[in-house]
């Protein structure tokens, strides 16, 4: 009888691929992942110095950081895999799907920050970009199933992918309400700021 691993010992497996990474895969995993925490140590560090000072901030904006949060844990799985064992089988169009998928979520997110000041101005730009983000990862999505069926990916980048859609949605779909109420809290964060 085959032997089976379970879920723990598939995640265990999965991240002890990154023993085979080279010099170039530890450069793309670290700037990815950490990209995101530098998003989310900034999104916490604001939020962080308005609750300090006593700022209200609607309980939606709580989202913002545990969306971020979900999604660096979820890429963290999911670029493993993508830096070791599916790197040939992303090179048939899937990496550029993630290029500008990434492209896309960094647009809206420096557009949702500068559409504080500029709010008219960058509305339909923003919410563009927001739009195909989302977009780009529902094609990412169907990319990785077809892989999934062609017996190139595994249950542990499948569930990290879900994570990753799911983290990317609560983030981006909370910081675009934040921003079409009108960013309450912003305002009086702000002056706590140097």
């Amino acid at each position: 009888m085959e032997y089976t691993r379970n879920f723990i010992e598939d995640i265990v497996f999965y991240a002890q691929r990154m023993k085979t990474f080279e010099r170039e895969d530890w450069k793309v995993y670290f700037a990815w992942v950490g990209l995101m925490m530098g998003l989310l140590f900034s999104v916490c560090g604001f939020v962080a110095v308005g609750y300090l000072n006593g700022v209200q901030y609607p309980s939606y904006v709580w989202n913002l950081p545990i969306g971020t949060v979900i999604f660096i844990v979820a890429i963290s799985f999911d670029t493993i895999g993508h830096r070791s064992a599916y790197k040939q089988a992303l090179k048939r169009g899937e990496a550029l799907v993630h290029h500008i998928t990434i492209a896309a979520g960094i647009s809206s997110c420096v557009l949702l920050c500068l559409a504080y000041t500029w709010p008219e101005f960058l509305k339909i730009p923003a919410l563009c970009m927001v739009g195909l983000s989302v977009f780009y990862s529902i094609i990412d999505e169907g990319m990785h199933w077809f892989r999934f069926y062609e017996g190139n990916s595994d249950r542990i980048e499948m569930w990290s992918h879900f994570f990753i859609f799911v983290g990317h949605t609560i983030q981006i779909a909370t910081w675009s309400y934040w921003f079409l109420m009108g960013y309450p809290g912003v305002k009086e964060t702000l002056q706590y700021l140097p």
